[in-house]
């Protein structure tokens, strides 16, 4: 079996990126080591799908070292919607994110393929909250 296991996002803070995964996305915190530079391996994961092989994709949050480094934080993928969060239950998830303070940039909508909405995490990266449609 081969998967992507992490996706590596620049941040600004380790401890602050933590809380948003954590606290407003709902992610748990599956590895938080410290390295002899100074830095931290730091893994996030969402819940991997119910019937998945192993566990879901996780996110390496990785603290800016420099200043090029800095200038990609928020803006990783050009101002695209660059991660998909999906979720069995929209109306669930999207409440429990905007009560804990996640700016989403539009109301849901129901498209083809699922129920959707683009939120931004908290250094202005943009996301789907996304129900596929069942097929």
């Amino acid at each position: 079996m081969r998967r992507v296991a992490l996706v590596t996002l620049v941040v600004g803070d380790y401890d602050e990126a933590i809380r948003f995964y954590t606290e407003a996305l709902g992610f748990r915190l599956a590895e938080d080591t410290p390295r002899p530079d100074g830095s931290r391996w730091v893994v996030v994961e969402a819940d991997a799908a119910p019937g998945a092989d192993g566990p879901g994709t996780g996110l390496l949050l990785a603290r800016a070292r420099d200043g090029a480094q800095r200038a990609r934080i928020g803006d990783q993928t050009g101002g695209r919607v660059g991660f998909f969060l999906h979720t069995d239950d929209f109306a669930r998830d999207h409440a429990r994110m905007t009560a804990a303070g996640v700016t989403f940039l539009e109301q849901p909508r129901h498209e083809p393929y699922g129920t959707v909405a683009v939120f931004q995490d908290l250094h202005g990266n943009r996301w789907d909250l996304l129900q596929p449609a069942a097929h």
